[in-house]
């Protein structure tokens, strides 16, 4: 094998485990694990959330937390660009959320999820994150025909030119809060 391809393989199998960690990221919220969720972290990893700003386990006990709220949630990962740059990559992922109450409202949000991920040890995980909430709704219910009411978005609003927080390299979350 040429170095050409070798190395195209290698890039091939790192985005392939950085997708993979974003998937796992979506299944351990949805599920409540609290393992999985954290095996996509870095322990000095900020998270930026919304109005959320803290460290990978404040987050997940944060997140877990508005999960139970609801009777079932799905954490769609979508559209996934990303830009590798040897042990560092630049990714954006958009996301669907939906939360379904037990009585409406039920809750949407779409978004992106922009991460600074490093591979350390051979493993690739999230170094830095900021979500970037495009819409939310409130929904009373799909079926009827109603339109889901909006809510504004979160901390970091999207941006049609380059000072949209997807161009930041690496990203830069805000600080986190004192305790």
């Amino acid at each position: 094998m040429d170095n050409a391809t070798e190395a195209r393989l290698r890039e091939m199998i790192d985005r392939h485990d950085i997708y993979q960690v974003m998937l796992r990221y979506g299944r351990g919220l949805d599920r409540v694990d609290v393992e999985l969720t954290r095996s996509c972290y870095w322990d000095d990893a900020i998270e930026d959330h919304g109005h959320f700003v803290g460290t990978p386990d404040d987050f997940i006990a944060w997140a877990h937390g508005v999960t139970l709220r609801f009777k079932s949630t799905t954490h769609a990962i979508m559209n996934h660009s990303c830009e590798l740059d040897g042990d560092d990559a630049h990714t954006e992922t958009y996301y669907l959320f939906t939360g379904v109450a037990e009585q409406a409202p039920h809750l949407m949000s779409t978004g992106r999820y922009v991460d600074h991920f490093q591979k350390r040890n051979g493993e690739w995980r999230i170094a830095n994150r900021v979500t970037v909430i495009d819409g939310g709704y409130a929904v009373s219910d799909f079926s009827d025909g109603a339109a889901p009411s909006p809510y504004l978005p979160g901390e970091h609003p999207a941006s049609y030119d380059r000072n949209d927080v997807s161009y930041q390299r690496p990203v830069r979350p805000r600080p986190v809060p004192p305790k």
